[in-house]
């Protein structure tokens, strides 16, 4: 984007005093994962590497919105005085126009050596109130990042089922932090089970009950600088709540609902889960696509023990036979993985009819080939019903920031 970097208001009776030069803006740079310091203890390395690790607490506070010390990489230069040799008269605009039209030079010689298409110029004069420092050339930006923030969260009924019991959420918010803003988001995947107006139910009523909470206790008082939670207590019991929840309507209902749940917080470069349930959650690295999650049914607990491939458990007899869900007992365990974001340009989250339908490969491919969430998940979804679409499929995919080239 090209833009004139500073504007005065010239005319009789004022000084003529010249506004600050402000240098051209550095790119884009990621900030750091967030530090461990003070009383936030550092991940270890099973945290690191995407382990379970349901004893470690995780804290956030205001050092870990990537607030940093140093300068800003780009400084004003001082204010010239009334005594300075610059010019203090308001240029033409015949001066103007010669500005823009050594702008779109500039434009034209970006674009030809592949950078972006050449900046439209607007033809109309400037208002006598919006002049040009005599001695400030237009800065114009060529740099773009490869990919950005950005997510989506998509459900279908699939080609078999008579009515969807999955459910899904995808929030992405910014929240305002002294020097440094924070990105925050949360996604959540829930696949009902339980009959008509029990899994559906169920899963609803997951998604509605982790939402408040995080809400209520983590991006409510982040707006009033009051968040010193400890992320992992806070997921874990999230999801707990919703099992409370949900074994509440059960027994009121006399049904035997319950879900399963994979709900992730984005704070800054980290991923928080807590995970119930056999729905996933894969980083797309650059080695590839990686389960982060572990499933809670009699096949994961065969591939985990090494006496199942885990290329053979699409077509296991046990494929959906869960040992632990939400809200079918009283209680619940609930699993909780740290995992920062690293090099990872894509998280998906998915219920067992996308991953139960189409293989990682795949999913892979499909991620590699658009930058926008949406398209993505519409893709999946398609390959999904393609290959029999035999469950309900969701997926929630979440682009995540890619460093500029």
């Amino acid at each position: 984007m090209a833009f004139f970097r500073k504007l005065f208001r010239g005319g009789e009776g004022e000084t003529g005093q010249a506004a600050p030069a402000t240098d051209p803006p550095a790119p884009n740079v990621p900030a750091a994962d967030p530090p461990a310091g003070g009383a936030a203890p550092a991940a270890s390395p099973a945290e690191t590497q995407g382990a379970t690790v349901p004893d470690a607490a995780v804290w956030w506070d205001s050092s870990d919105a990537g607030d940093s010390s140093s300068p800003p990489a780009s400084q004003s230069s001082p204010v010239a005085n009334a005594d300075s040799e610059r010019p203090t008269a308001p240029v033409s605009v015949l001066d103007v126009e010669q500005a823009r039209q050594r702008l779109a030079s500039v434009a034209a010689q970006v674009a030809a050596a592949g950078g972006p298409e050449p900046v439209s110029l607007s033809t109309e004069p400037l208002d006598a109130t919006h002049q040009l420092e005599p001695d400030q050339a237009p800065a114009l930006s060529a740099r773009q990042s490869a990919q950005g923030l950005a997510a989506m969260a998509t459900r279908d009924i699939g080609r078999v089922r008579e009515i969807n019991q999955d459910s899904v959420f995808a929030m992405l918010t910014t929240l305002p932090r002294e020097g440094s803003d924070l990105s925050v988001g949360l996604f959540i995947v829930a696949d009902g089970m339980g009959g008509h107006q029990g899994g559906e139910v169920a899963s609803r009523l997951a998604i509605r009950t982790v939402v408040h909470q995080v809400l209520s206790e983590l991006v409510l008082p982040a707006l009033d600088d009051s968040m010193s939670a400890a992320l992992q207590p806070l997921m874990v019991s999230a999801v707990q709540a919703a099992n409370q929840a949900i074994w509440d309507t059960a027994q009121a209902m006399g049904s035997d609902m319950g879900t399963t749940c994979t709900a992730t917080l984005l704070v800054g470069h980290g991923l928080y889960i807590a995970h119930v349930g056999d729905s996933r959650a894969y980083l797309d690295e650059p080695g590839g696509l990686r389960q982060i999650t572990t499933d809670h049914s009699t096949v994961g607990r065969l591939i985990q023990l090494g006496q199942l491939d885990p290329a053979e458990a699409r077509e296991h007899p046990l494929r959906n036979q869960l040992y632990r869900t939400v809200g079918q007992q009283p209680q619940v365990m609930v699993d909780f993985i740290y995992q920062p974001v690293g090099m990872s340009s894509h998280l998906l989250l998915c219920s067992d009819g996308l991953w139960g339908m189409v293989d990682e490969q795949a999913m892979a491919q499909a991620l590699a080939r658009s930058p926008w969430p949406q398209d993505i998940c519409n893709e999946l979804i398609a390959l999904a019903n393609l290959a029999g679409g035999e469950d309900n499929i969701s997926a929630v995919v979440v682009s995540l920031p890619i460093a500029e080239r």
